[in-house]
């Protein structure tokens, strides 16, 4: 198939790696050639391999590209077939050594279905105009629908002058459009390199492979530089090299610029398990949308939130935390004697444990709303809005998070509740840094409760108050709240929390 169809509804071919199909909108152009450059350690070699792999194993006649058979199936079809060329790089007994542990990997594939082969030799002895009749005579030999050639920046040293290898790219892309391979062209680069070499321009799509220091921490990250036939999601994205592999983890941002679907919000009104709230609430919290939770340490949000997964035990619950453990978080709810102990017991409500202490933020936004599907989730509670925030590395991006994350909840029917840390006045804290990031996320909250503590002589007492509802009426009188068996105790009314108040702010005169 020729290369004009490439803006005409050409075949796409799946890489096989996770979460970078979804940028590319669908994956790459059957006959294409696109160069994957990255410092070394970045990853080239694990993707280009794995991509080979993914190919290879997986059958059109299934249409699961995307997902290869188990290690052993022998449905491979013919028509997949992937050869991977080494110029500069490793050995391929050393290369194999490495890969293999890795959940990708089928020895079974190989030399049937993957072949590999170096044309160093032939580089060295025949220059480019050797390497590119090697290409040729390989890919057809083996049928190879998949071609990846690692270490293109021998080939471009190798060249006389600029226009030669200018030319040996031009070749790569007509042996492709003639013969429908795919292909990859590995390439090193250096830190900080800006891409715009001449073969840039002249490839259907550029894929960089980066590392970068977030304070004491690196993260790797992945753009699509270019991408000609198809839109794709633009910027960079996290990735990991995982035991299965290189995954990507699309901008959550991006990949949910619009909800997945259109948004229901009418259906009746969710119990707080707490009566005395759901009136403070007019009558409970609103389907389909988002409270949050804000209050000092230690002053029960946690708790609220608990009694709020297990109010419903028909409706399934996801806890997704950020300082409690799944252990710990079982002993609080079998202390206080709450319902959600038993439904976590069960399996009704599934439990994602994610420490603050290192991680990224659009890997846990994948896993959550992973989990909401496969579970068929109604109730979120996610325990520390903050330690989101710093999971998220760029402080600017967790409003435009919070709103995208906030706007899929709703699109899936879910009704979900957040906690965020406040000071002892009800006043919510900002980032150490002084930044405002997260200033706006009451705003785009739906609901809002907030608690606070009073000290009173020796004794310090619990507020709770309910700031804003999506179209309800509500009473935003505070009330008097303590926490026994059971949950939280929240007063019917609020004259013991306004005789608190005024006892607190009673003018005091010597000698009385």
């Amino acid at each position: 198939m020729g290369r004009a169809g490439a803006y005409g509804g050409l075949e796409r071919v799946p890489t096989g790696i996770a979460g970078l199909d979804e940028i590319l909108g669908g994956g790459l152009f059957r006959g294409g050639v696109y160069i994957v450059q990255g410092t070394p350690g970045s990853g080239k070699t694990i993707f280009g391999n794995q991509a080979c792999y993914t190919h290879a194993g997986a059958s059109p006649a299934r249409g699961d590209a995307g997902a290869p058979p188990a290690k052993g199936d022998a449905g491979a079809s013919p028509e997949h077939r992937a050869l991977y060329v080494t110029l500069l790089a490793e050995s391929h007994a050393r290369m194999l050594g490495h890969i293999a542990p890795l959940g990708f990997f089928r020895p079974d594939l190989i030399p049937d279905r993957i072949t590999y082969l170096s044309a160093f030799r032939t580089l060295q002895d025949e220059g480019l105009a050797g390497l590119l009749t090697l290409l040729r005579r390989e890919t057809a030999d083996r049928e190879a629908s998949l071609v990846v050639l690692d270490g293109l920046v021998a080939a471009e040293e190798t060249a006389a002058s600029t226009l030669e290898f200018k030319t040996f790219i031009h070749e790569l892309q007509t042996q492709a459009a003639a013969t429908g391979a795919t292909v990859l062209l590995l390439t090193s680069a250096s830190a900080g390199a800006d891409l715009v070499a001449a073969e840039h321009t002249m490839v259907d799509g550029l894929i960089a492979l980066s590392s970068r220091l977030t304070g004491w921490r690196a993260e790797r990250e992945l753009e699509v530089r270019k991408f000609r036939g198809g839109g794709f999601l633009r910027g960079r994205h996290a990735f990991r090299i995982t035991d299965d592999g290189v995954r990507v983890f699309p901008r959550i941002e991006a990949r949910l610029r619009l909800p997945s679907r259109h948004d229901h919000v009418e259906g009746p009104a969710l119990t707080t398990g707490l009566p005395s709230l759901d009136a403070m609430l007019g009558g409970g919290l609103p389907h389909a949308s988002t409270t949050l939770v804000g209050g000092p340490a230690g002053i029960g949000k946690t708790t609220l939130g608990l009694q709020f997964l297990g109010a419903d035990p028909d409706a399934p619950g996801l806890l997704c935390g950020f300082y409690e453990s799944e252990a710990a978080l079982l002993a609080k709810a079998r202390a206080l004697g709450l319902p959600v102990a038993g439904l976590i017991a069960a399996g009704r409500i599934g439990v994602m444990w994610q420490p603050a202490t290192e991680g990224l933020i659009d890997e846990v936004c994948d896993d959550l709303l992973g989990q909401i599907r496969n579970r068929g989730v109604r109730r979120v509670f996610i325990d520390g809005l903050d330690a989101m925030s710093r999971i998220a590395g760029d402080q600017d991006r967790i409003v435009r998070i919070f709103a995208a994350l906030t706007a899929e909840l709703r699109a899936l029917g879910v009704t979900a509740m957040y906690t965020r840390e406040t000071d002892l006045r009800g006043t919510f804290v900002e980032a150490p840094s002084g930044s405002g990031s997260l200033r706006q996320t009451s705003s785009v909250a739906e609901n809002v409760v907030l608690m606070r503590s009073c000290a009173l002589r020796s004794g310090r007492h619990r507020l709770i108050a309910v700031a804003k509802v999506r179209d309800a009426r509500i009473d935003p009188r505070l009330r008097l709240f303590d926490i026994r068996p059971g949950g939280l105790d929240i007063d019917d009314g609020p004259e013991r929390a306004e005789a608190i108040l005024a006892d607190r702010d009673a003018p005091r005169h010597g000698g009385e």
